[in-house]
């Protein structure tokens, strides 16, 4: 789908650069069980910026534990076209968001859930999110496109945020667009 310019199939953060699948992986195992008694999000959003050559597109994979702090990172994928298509753009958004999650394997969550499953009843839980930048206000452009994408985070298991709630969409990936 992608050529090798567009995805390097690497993630980074601030600190880190270059970072394959397995060592993001292994930050939120880590993150996850440094106090496994927690509330944890694993949030995933896509973002793009359209420029005149090209067009960006940032995935934000956010760990966070409510009160206690976050891990993210994200990778870049660049088309080489100005897309300019509303529905098509918010639709490979979308699709990137799918692909990052499709890594997160069964076997890889039901490791993430084994790090919570001990502490249920001293009130830990694991929650699984898509972030999706489009709005449902009358003045929003992407409004027409709500159903059909929260069908689609629906769909492979994710609970669906769309704005103002779609913060690794619309903060965190937006920010490394620009």
């Amino acid at each position: 789908m992608m050529n090798d310019n567009a995805f390097n199939g690497t993630f980074q953060n601030l600190s880190q650069k270059n970072m394959p699948f397995e060592q993001v992986f292994l930050n939120i195992l880590q993150f996850m069980e440094k106090d496994p008694i927690g509330n944890f999000k694993l949030m995933f959003g896509t973002d793009s910026q359209v420029y005149s050559r090209e067009t960006k597109f940032i995935t934000g994979i956010v760990i966070q534990q409510e009160r206690k702090g976050v891990w993210a990172c994200f990778r870049k994928v660049i088309l080489p076209r100005k897309m300019e298509n509303l529905h098509e753009r918010i639709s490979y958004e979308t699709t990137l968001t799918e692909e990052v999650v499709s890594l997160f394997t069964e076997d890889k969550k039901e490791q993430l859930i084994q790090i919570v499953l001990p502490n249920i009843y001293k009130g830990a839980s694991l929650s699984i999110e898509g972030h999706i930048d489009i709005g449902s206000g009358e003045r929003n452009k992407t409004r027409i496109f709500v159903k059909e994408m929260i069908s689609r985070m629906n769909s492979i298991g994710l609970k669906a945020k769309i704005k103002p709630d779609s913060f690794v969409a619309s903060c965190y990936a937006n920010r490394f667009t620009k």
